[in-house]
């Protein structure tokens, strides 16, 4: 274990020098004019990459993907200490006790039974201990504006849902649907493309709701049937291929008989 330590620390503290490196002046030119705000962005990208990686289940991704990321949050580390904001220790040190102080059952004498008492704790210390919340008067403050539209929907949904502001039956939520539905229809007949617009709007935030109330993740599901459009068009491009064609080359009849045949073999 002492050898293992030793080992990480000799790694950390090559990469953190790396990073030095490419910020001084005798950098690279390219990593020295980097902003957090540039930053930001490619956290975002290594973070959806990483999370392909683990739902492919290749450990070599996997690891390449979280060294990615990792750079990019220890490069930004450094900028903010270059700044004068906080240091890499101060980051360290803060989060380690945080998580000392939500797990009052393992580093404390709290008596916990189940997960879901873990849960409430968590939220608990949150909430009360930590004032989390004192400066935050909306419902929303606490949902990331930069997760997925469809998971910010479905979490906003479900925090109104909790102080009582929802439907009470499935077959609300589907009427209601069917409503959005409707409008939709009526601004597409008028071809009133700003009402179009807000009714396809509507009409998303609707499936959001009832996906909610079947106990679906909306942005799961999407991604699933993304994924699904993708193998079975993949199948047509390859047996397009084999026949020497291009999709654009080919009639939409051969297409679709492709389409229901990729079907088949799932």
């Amino acid at each position: 274990m002492k050898e293992t330590c030793c080992e990480t620390e000799a790694c950390f503290r090559r990469l953190l020098q790396t990073i030095q490196k490419l910020r001084s002046k005798d950098g690279c030119l390219w990593d020295r004019k980097q902003k957090k705000e540039d930053i930001a962005k490619y956290i975002r990208e290594e973070t959806y990459e990483l999370i392909d990686a683990i739902e492919d289940g290749s450990p070599a991704a996997i690891k390449e993907e979280m060294g990615d990321l990792l750079f990019q949050i220890l490069f930004l580390a450094h900028i903010s200490e270059e700044a004068g904001d906080f240091s890499l220790p101060d980051i360290m040190n803060d989060v380690n006790e945080k998580m000392i102080r939500r797990h009052p059952h393992v580093f404390g004498n709290t008596k916990v039974e189940n997960i879901e008492e873990i849960k409430n704790n968590w939220e608990d210390i949150k909430r009360n201990t930590e004032k989390r919340n004192e400066n935050r008067r909306g419902l929303f403050d606490n949902i990331p504006r930069s997760i997925p539209t469809l998971e910010r929907a479905q979490k906003v949904t479900a925090a109104a849902s909790r102080v009582g502001f929802d439907w009470t039956r499935t077959e609300e939520v589907l009427a209601k649907i069917e409503e959005e539905l409707n409008e939709f229809k009526s601004s597409l007949a008028a071809n009133d493309t700003k009402c179009i617009r807000e009714e396809i709007g509507d009409l998303l935030f609707s499936l959001v709701n009832i996906s909610r109330f079947v106990n679906v993740n909306a942005e799961e599901s999407l991604r699933a049937s993304l994924a699904k459009f993708i193998y079975r068009f993949s199948y047509i491009q390859e047996k397009l291929a084999e026949q020497g064609k291009e999709p654009a080359g080919a009639s939409l009849q051969e297409m679709d008989d492709l389409w229901n045949e990729s079907k088949l073999k799932e």
